[in-house]
């Protein structure tokens, strides 16, 4: 299928591994002009990808992204904001409502939300310049899946999901549409890295890092295909929503969590 993404301008942010690098690697090789934001640089991006080091936690750093691709490319066609899960010096899984306090809320919040909001208040205008454009945020199941479990991180989630549907509501009729991925458990450094989730999990369960992503954490979280989500599988999803192949779909949210929410 031709996406027909050739020659349109997209910036992803947390851009640098996992889900992210997956959607530049995608968005590219489907002939996009990508910008790709993160706080460092990797030799794994693709050939001809625009990278911008920011740290998204910097209120000015969106816009500065964005400022970035209207720059190199005359315009922007697609915002994917796929930055967040645990802030910079921040551990998940966390358990339980009363761990996080005041300052870990907020830092959770800046992260997962309050730089995307940024970077779409700094997308709209030059979308609207272009005649449209599409946003994608990536957000998470357990926003829609209440658990005694990352709660700052899901409620924050769940805030990202409402503002999509708000702007999708407010900007459709300009043409741009936003849209929502929901990914679930994924296959990405926030797992495998030392000291992350599969090494928690491994410490409260009493197993060991390679069981817990292989089987204790599939069945934990009673995922249908028993194995954590690839990042690439996300990819795919999050460049069909750009695609003026989607032209209708907008105000959505596609859950690609392995069967992990369970509620209609």
């Amino acid at each position: 299928m031709n996406l027909e993404l050739n020659g349109r301008v997209a910036v992803v942010t947390g851009a640098s591994k996992g889900i992210g690098l997956a959607i530049t690697r995608t968005l590219a090789a489907e002939g996009a002009h990508v910008v790709a934001v993160s706080r460092t640089r990797t030799t794994d991006l693709p050939s001809g990808v625009v990278h911008v080091s920011a740290d998204l936690m910097d209120p000015a750093a969106p816009a500065q992204a964005i400022e970035r691709a209207v720059a190199e490319f005359g315009g922007l066609d697609i915002l994917v904001n796929n930055a967040g899960g645990p802030p910079p010096g921040v551990t998940l899984p966390r358990f339980g409502f009363m761990t996080p306090n005041d300052d870990d809320w907020q830092t959770m919040f800046e992260f997962n939300l309050f730089s995307a909001v940024r970077a779409i208040r700094a997308a709209v205008p030059a979308m609207l310049a272009r005649g449209g454009g599409a946003i994608i945020n990536v957000s998470s199941s357990g926003a829609r899946q209440a658990a005694p479990m990352n709660v700052d991180y899901s409620a924050a989630k769940a805030a990202l999901n409402y503002v999509g549907k708000s702007v999708s509501e407010e900007f459709g009729p300009q043409g741009i549409r936003v849209n929502t991925v929901s990914p679930g458990p994924t296959l990405t450094a926030w797992w495998t890295k030392e000291g992350g989730a599969a090494d928690v999990l491994a410490g409260a369960t009493g197993g060991d890092p390679d069981s817990v992503i292989k089987q204790v954490a599939p069945e934990m979280m009673r995922l249908s295909t028993g194995r954590l989500v690839e990042p690439q599988e996300i990819a795919d999803v999050v460049a069909l929503l750009a695609s003026p192949r989607s032209a209708s779909t907008t105000g959505a949210d596609f859950v690609v969590d392995g069967g992990f929410l369970k509620e209609l």
